[in-house]
This record gives C-alpha cells, sequence and structure tokens, in this order.
C-alpha cells in the first residue's frame, strides 16, 4: 500500500531494499513513458552501470524461453542474481505477467534472486527502442548484476534490442532453415555466441558446419562461440554460462565492451531526441505557425521541407 503514492526515488529505494511491487511499478512508468518515465531516469541514472546485459534472440520455436529459463538456474546456482526482460512487441503489458510460452519460467517466480518481466510496446512513444535501455537500467540500479533481454522474435525491432546488448546469444536449431534465417535476419553480424539449441535432434552437426562456413566468412573482431544445448534437459547450460562469462572477460579487456556501450548511448540518445521532437510535433497542431505553414504549403508558395525548416528555426 506504501508504494501507491510513492515518488521515483523512494520506488527505487524500496525496489533496493527488495520490494518487488514497487520495482514493478517502476518499470510500468517507464513504459508509458512521459514524465513518470523521465523521473525514473532520473532517479536510475546515477546507480547504474555495473550490470552485464545478456540478449538473446533467434528464430520463433528455436527454444529461447527454455533456453532463458536453464540460465536461470545456472547463474543461480554459480551463486548470481539476475533480471530477465522478456520482450513481446505484439502482446498486452500486464504488471509482470509472464506472456506466451514463457509460462515455463514460472519455475523461478518464488526465486528472489530471480526478477521477470514481460514487456511490449503499448503506448509508448520510440516504443521498445527507447523504453528498453530505460528498464535494463531501472533493473542495473536496484543491483541486478545480470540483466537478460530475451526477445519473441527476429524482426526489426527484436534485432536492434538484442543486438544493443553486452552479450549476443543468437539461438538456433538443428537444420539449415535457421542458420539461413539468421543471416538474412543479419543476426551473424551481431552474435557473440552462437546456440544450437535441442542439439539431440538429427542434423546438428550439419547447422554446426553451416555456421562455421557462415563465420569464416566474417571479416575482424573475435569469432563468435558455439555452444550446443538441448535446455529442456539443461544439458550445454554450464557451457553457455562459461561462454558468457568468458565473452564479458575479453570484451572488458579489448575495450570493446565500452566501445559498444559509447554506440549505445548515442543510438539511445538519438531515439529519445527523435522521441521527444514526435512529442513536440504532435504539440504543434493549434500553434498559429502550424497553421500559417500548412497555409502556405497548400497555397504552393513554399514546400513542405521549406516550410518545416522554417518552423524548426
Amino acid at each position: 500500500m506504501g508504494t501507491r503514492s510513492s515518488s521515483a526515488p523512494e520506488l527505487l529505494d524500496a525496489s533496493v531494499g527488495g520490494d518487488r511491487a514497487a520495482l514493478a511499478r517502476l518499470l510500468s512508468m517507464v513504459e508509458r513513458g512521459g514524465d513518470g518515465a523521465r523521473a525514473v531516469a532520473r532517479a536510475a541514472f546515477p546507480r547504474s552501470g555495473a550490470a552485464h546485459t545478456i540478449g538473446i534472440t533467434g528464430a520463433p520455436g528455436s527454444g529461447k524461453s527454455s533456453l532463458t529459463s536453464a540460465l536461470c538456474r545456472v547463474v543461480r546456482a554459480s551463486g548470481d542474481r539476475l533480471a530477465v526482460l522478456a520482450i513481446d512487441p505484439s502482446s498486452p503489458f500486464s504488471g509482470g505477467a509472464i506472456l506466451g510460452d514463457r509460462v515455463r519460467m514460472a519455475d523461478h517466480t518464488l526465486d528472489e534472486g530471480v526478477f521477470i518481466r514481460s514487456m511490449a510496446t503499448r503506448g509508448h512513444l520510440g516504443g521498445l527502442s527507447v523504453a528498453t535501455p530505460e528498464a535494463v537500467r531501472v533493473l542495473d540500479a536496484v543491483g541486478f548484476p545480470w540483466v537478460v533481454i530475451e526477445t519473441v522474435g527476429v524482426g526489426q525491432v527484436e534485432v536492434e534490442v538484442a543486438g544493443a546488448a553486452d552479450t549476443v546469444v543468437v539461438v538456433v536449431n538443428p537444420g539449415w532453415g535457421d542458420s539461413v534465417q539468421a543471416n538474412k535476419a543479419g543476426l551473424m553480424e551481431i552474435a557473440d555466441v552462437f546456440v544450437i539449441n535441442k542439439a539431440d535432434r538429427s542434423g546438428a552437426r550439419d547447422t554446426r558446419r553451416d555456421l562455421d562456413n557462415m563465420l569464416a566468412l566474417r571479416s575482424g573482431g573475435h569469432p563468435p562461440v558455439i555452444v550446443e544445448t538441448v535446455a529442456t534437459r539443461d544439458e550445454g547450460l554450464n557451457e553457455l554460462w562459461e561462454a558468457i562469462r568468458d565473452h564479458r572477460r575479453r570484451s572488458t579487456d579489448s575495450g570493446e565492451r565500452s566501445r559498444r556501450r559509447e554506440a549505445r548511448v548515442d543510438d539511445e540518445m538519438r531515439r529519445v531526441l527523435v522521441a521527444r521532437l514526435i512529442e513536440r510535433a504532435g504539440a504543434m497542431g493549434e500553434d498559429p505557425r502550424w497553421a500559417s505553414a500548412r497555409r502556405a504549403v497548400l497555397d504552393g508558395t513554399v514546400d513542405p521541407w521549406a516550410a518545416t525548416d522554417a518552423l524548426i528555426d
């Protein structure tokens, strides 16, 4: 009851103290956007910067949710805490509920060391590309050392969101089709770790060979590690966890982690700037200057580019 009227800083303090309802409220404020999201950003930013983000993406049906759930068990067994943002652009947002096939993650709901949140675009201006970095920052500020961003599919939004992580895990299944789909979706370019999930099925060896051949054509940087798993039986998950931690060590030592974060800040600032400009443009509908510029365009005396240049100036 006490969190109902709390400010963003108070909610953040409560979240750090283990109040999961307060944390859920903070994330709801982030997703709704507007002044509430900005208040959360101001409160969370000074406390953030320590967490390592893991993006998990791949074709629908590849077993990402099972893999994420199994990874949670391994991370917890190592003694670390983690948070999971389950990104679902097509589903309604509902107070931390686990959407779709993520019901299998319910095994972790009673574990205080795991926090799972499903997230959709809802009405947030700028969508997931703006809301997700802020949600990650909140989870970081609360004290989770690892934040997993798991996406539903391999559309543009999902690839952008997962590709912005410190370590990107791309999941495929045995069979040439998934490898080709991963290549077409641009996942070959962003992967730090490839997981051949459901590796007990026929075709796993061929899929590994196909990935090796594709990766041989990739230039620059350290080649992605390939790990074979059977998530439903927890097979290969220790190897995956070691591959993720090894990538963190290497990327930190080489400076790649810092470079990615710098690029991520650039990208986030541009997206926020665009979202703010869209807000301001929408609010200009009743401004006399807008009406005057519109009339000039309709009269043919000014083209739309010149009219908007004048409004910006």
